[in-house]
């Protein structure tokens, strides 16, 4: 949709932002919005970057937010008519009461940290709490919130009369880059049943994020299942998409810095690594390529530039054999990419570049001094 060959950064590694695909994202969300009456929830976690915060707060009715930080940086581009909504497994004692003062909306995780904090914390935030539906879908045990054992919110069959005394609302989250309402209906359906006559005691229900709204084509299931719970029970619905904003929204660029052939297969090496796309290495992803062609003539094994030897991309086809100097654009990795990005070698982060149509504004640039300051001790600063 947006990925164009012509788009290189005079450095390299970058990470190029691209407002086109920004729009797109949001432009579904805004009909979503329009036709349920949900309310839109950016999850920063996804990528925390302030100038694509101020780019999303007109189009957003507030952020999501998983820590103090998160938290604070939210508060500082976000104003009185947003709102911000935390729910996380750990509340630190220290940050509690700035965080209930940041805070619009609290979902708390478990019933112990619902009653150990919500009894201390004097504030106006509207307290919610997280239910773990027993209901899981997704695949892989690393990605379901509702696995055996799971640390992410109450389970359902705890929850009674009581558990609703002093909450103004329900927070849920499932699935993870889901792009089927099925799972949101299965679960709707068994929360009425066993929770639907607590229903008119709330005011809100998060229904959390984890769909991929833009990848889905009919959304009416959707917009039913919102404008029925907004009848019948007078809640406002939020939704917290994150991936499905900034995930198709930023490219990386890379340099080739060397080829040669590795036990009769052609290895090029890229002046960047996993280390800036960690989620290659921590779900033995292939990330996609713009270059790549299933039928195209030349292969090659694209690696990083660091001494892991699992520091490895994938193998690729292209129609032209891939050489030193070539660019190499990986795809759709705004989601986790930035905020999970380390230094590991001490190579440097890649710059961040804003593209607006056609045109690249360099937005952040690392350098020795960034790297040096992350290892300083206190009595050398």
């Amino acid at each position: 949709m947006h990925n164009k060959a012509s788009l290189v950064p005079p450095t390299s590694p970058a990470l190029v932002i691209n407002q086109e695909a920004l729009h797109h994202s949001v432009n579904t969300l805004n009909y979503l919005r329009e036709k349920s009456g949900c309310r839109v929830l950016y999850s920063i976690k996804a990528l925390p970057f302030i100038p694509v915060l101020d780019w999303l707060k007109p189009h957003m009715d507030g952020f999501s937010v998983s820590s103090l930080f998160e938290a604070k940086i939210a508060h500082e581009v976000l104003d009185s008519q947003h709102s911000i909504h935390l729910t996380t497994p750990g509340i630190r004692p220290d940050e509690a009461a700035e965080l209930s003062q940041l805070c619009s909306h609290i979902s708390f995780n478990s019933e112990s940290q619902q009653q150990h904090f919500d009894s201390q914390l004097k504030s106006a935030f509207s307290a919610g709490l997280r239910i773990n539906p027993k209901l899981s879908f997704a695949p892989d045990q690393r990605f379901d919130p509702c696995r055996l054992h799971s640390k992410l919110g109450v389970s359902l069959d705890k929850i009674n009369k009581h558990s609703f005394n002093g909450l103004s609302g329900l927070h849920i989250h499932t699935v993870f880059s889901q792009a089927d309402y099925a799972p949101l209906i299965q679960t709707l359906d068994k929360l009425q049943r066993q929770l639907g006559e607590y229903f008119s005691q709330l005011t809100w229900l998060n229904l959390g994020g984890g769909y991929l709204f833009n990848k889905i084509d009919d959304h009416q299931l959707f917009i039913d299942l919102v404008l029925t719970l907004r009848h019948d029970y007078d809640l406002q619905v939020f939704i917290e998409p994150g991936k499905s904003v900034v995930g198709e929204a930023v490219d990386l660029v890379a340099t080739v810095l060397d080829c040669f052939d590795s036990d009769g297969k052609r290895v090029a090496v890229l002046d960047t690594s996993i280390n800036h796309n960690p989620e290659v290495f921590e779900y033995q992803r292939q990330p996609n390529i713009l270059q790549h062609d299933p039928q195209g003539e030349y292969q090659a094994i694209l690696v990083g530039s660091t001494c892991l030897a699992g520091d490895v991309f994938g193998e690729y086809r292209c129609q032209q054999a891939i050489k030193v100097g070539d660019k190499i654009q990986f795809t759709h990795v705004g989601a986790y990419s930035t905020v999970k990005a380390n230094r590991f070698n001490g190579y440097n982060l890649p710059d961040i570049y804003w593209s607006d149509t056609g045109d690249l504004q360099r937005l952040k640039q690392y350098d020795y001094q960034s790297y040096r300051e992350n290892w300083l001790g206190m009595s050398h600063e």
